[in-house]
């Protein structure tokens, strides 16, 4: 009996052990979710008369920095950065400053989110140091917003920029100099603020600054600019559009990649410009067609016998004259390329691309058949920049269309005929395509270019509008599109860039806030109010 007792006794003081043993477990605790809290810092932030070289900030607990060459951001700018250091753990941050401060001025050093807690990587946002050279801190501001001239998403990381008009601006100012003040909307904000301005009238700019140097190049960053100067103080926010300006026209020396075939190399506008090929005082019948994907065109000449030649590129006020060695090269052959889908759009055409432009059509030896034998009429057109050979039919849904070409339909430049050619090309069910209807409202002004756009902003469908406030986009492929107008200034029906030194703006883009979604064997009906 008391054995029994001892054993029960025994067994219940281990499952209380066990008990509390499982009661007394450590599960690490809440995360951590609290920001780093500034303790202290030398000088103290919003000091004024400041004459110092250095500055140090202590943190309630180790932080770190984390893409400080993004995050930070030093206004005005300084010629030479700033040293911030620890790039290792601490409780303390230490900034030195290299370069020669200006009187009488308020600095801000925005540290984004660069300033995070070492443990869980909580970010300081948007923290702030600010000092004064001269007996106060400047308090105006200037906000706004940022947006795509042309596409419906921003760029991130976009500087916004108040240059000084003073004695010593002008219009060259944004290629030449640094801004007065600067902030950046960083990765993830449409909005900016430049904060502690001092009264004064500024050029307001916005910039995707590729080279990260303050400066505007036309060739790499994107611009946006208010055409009228900011006076402050002023309460308005501004919206800023960015662009891409097209660059003022030049080409680069060209090279031979075949024997009847020079590369010219350019930038901006071609399409004013005119080339001249000589052999000495001989001028050399050319053909200009685009290269494609590049910057560059083709020039095709006949095979000819020479030890040089000389190309004058005129567009404008542009001129310039090259000469170069000719050398021996195999000729290009003559091939096609068909482009084989063919829906029911009336923007869909048959396309055949030629290695090498096309001068003569035969239309005697083209013929079109239906599945049942049955010709087809039909209309070429010959893009000769593009060199490529569309045909127009009148399609029906599930038919097949052949495409016989016999032997010398087709003559390039060179003289060169065609083999025989033929393509079977197959359309779809109208069943398989939607249809959208676009009406537009509170239009102010024609005319107008409304366009369909897919994920990655390539244009799927365009209509130009003159008089008319709907447009119909028949057999689209089921899928999501944007809706957008353009507001097409100069009816060239065609989106216009804007240019800084003319203080000329990019013509104007509306996007339907939503996506449209189009699905098979389905009619969508869709009002676009512009006055929004």
């Amino acid at each position: 009996m008391l054995k029994n007792k001892i054993r029960y006794i025994f067994i219940l003081l281990a499952l209380t052990v066990i008990g509390c043993a499982k009661r007394g477990y450590i599960t690490g605790g809440l995360k951590d979710t609290i920001a780093p809290v500034l303790k202290a810092s030398f000088p103290k932030n919003l000091s004024v008369n400041f004459k110092g070289k250095e500055i140090n900030l202590t943190f309630d607990e180790y932080v770190k920095l984390k893409n400080l060459n993004k995050q930070l951001i030093v206004s005005p700018p300084m010629k030479y950065n700033p040293e911030v250091s620890p790039m290792t753990p601490s409780k303390i941050i230490n900034i030195k400053i290299k370069d020669t401060l200006q009187e009488n001025t308020t600095y801000s050093f925005n540290f984004g989110q660069s300033i995070e807690d070492n443990n869980e990587g909580n970010p300081y946002n948007q923290f702030k140091y600010i000092f004064s050279t001269g007996s106060y801190i400047d308090s105006l501001k200037v906000g706004g917003t940022i947006k795509d001239a042309l596409n419906k998403k921003e760029d991130s990381f976009v500087s916004v920029m108040l240059y000084e008009v003073n004695d010593k601006f002008t219009d060259s100012v944004v290629y030449k100099s640094v801004p007065r003040y600067i902030t950046n909307t960083l990765d993830s904000l449409k909005t900016f603020k430049i904060e502690n301005v001092k009264a004064g009238k500024y050029l307001l700019v916005a910039m995707k600054d590729a080279n990260s140097n303050n400066k505007f190049n036309p060739k790499d960053d994107k611009i946006g600019f208010r055409k009228k100067l900011v006076t402050l103080p002023n309460d308005s926010l501004f919206e800023l559009k960015l662009f891409k300006e097209v660059l003022a026209f030049k080409t680069v020396k060209p090279f031979q990649t075949t024997g009847n075939k020079l590369i010219l190399g350019y930038e901006g506008d071609l399409k004013n410009m005119k080339v001249v090929l000589k052999k000495g005082n001989e001028v050399i019948p050319t053909i200009v067609t685009q290269f494609p994907t590049k910057d560059s065109v083709q020039v095709w000449y006949k095979p000819i016998k020479a030890d040089s030649l000389s190309l004058a590129v005129a567009n404008g006020n542009y001129n310039k004259s090259y000469t170069f060695k000719k050398t021996e090269q195999k000729k290009d052959s003559l091939s096609f390329s068909p482009k084989t889908s063919l829906g029911l759009s009336k923007l869909d055409q048959f396309t055949i691309s030629s290695s090498r432009p096309l001068v003569k059509f035969d239309q005697s030896k083209i013929r079109v058949t239906d599945k049942d034998s049955v010709n087809v009429k039909f209309t070429t057109s010959y893009d000769i920049n593009s060199q490529e050979l569309k045909f127009d039919i009148p399609k029906e849904p599930l038919q097949t269309y052949q495409f016989h070409l016999l032997p010398g339909a087709l003559t390039d430049y060179i003289d060169q005929k065609n083999d025989t050619l033929s393509y079977k090309v197959t359309t779809r069910n109208t069943t398989d395509y939607g249809n959208l209807r676009v009406n537009l409202t509170n239009v102010k002004q024609f005319p107008v270019i409304v366009q369909l756009t897919n994920e990655k902003g390539d244009v799927i469908a365009s209509e130009f509008l003159d008089k008319v406030n709907f447009v119909d986009f028949m057999f689209l492929e089921p899928s999501k599109y944007t809706l957008r107008v353009i507001y097409d200034a100069n009816g060239n029906k065609e989106w216009d860039s804007g240019n800084f030194l003319e203080r000329r703006q990019p013509e104007e883009v509306i996007y339907f806030p939503k996506e449209i979604d189009v699905r098979s064997n389905w009619d969508v009906d869709q009002s676009f109010d512009l006055s929004r």
